[in-house]
């Protein structure tokens, strides 16, 4: 499960800054870090997709 932290914090092998992503964390571990205020889920990027412009009518 990926969350955005809240807040900062650091492990033996790992530091995160507030409003970095992670999805490091079991989604048990992510999912109790949510209820206790220190992160939210991370919004999901909707990738942009490149569209055609029609072709101009063409009337003689």
């Amino acid at each position: 499960m990926k969350i955005k932290m809240l807040v900062g914090i650091a492990g033996t092998d790992f530091a995160l800054s507030p409003n970095e992503e992670t999805d490091r964390f079991s989604t048990k571990e992510a999912t109790r870090m949510i209820e206790a205020g220190m992160a939210v889920p991370a919004a999901e990027d909707k990738a942009e997709r490149a569209t055609k412009k029609p072709a101009p009518e063409k009337r003689g």
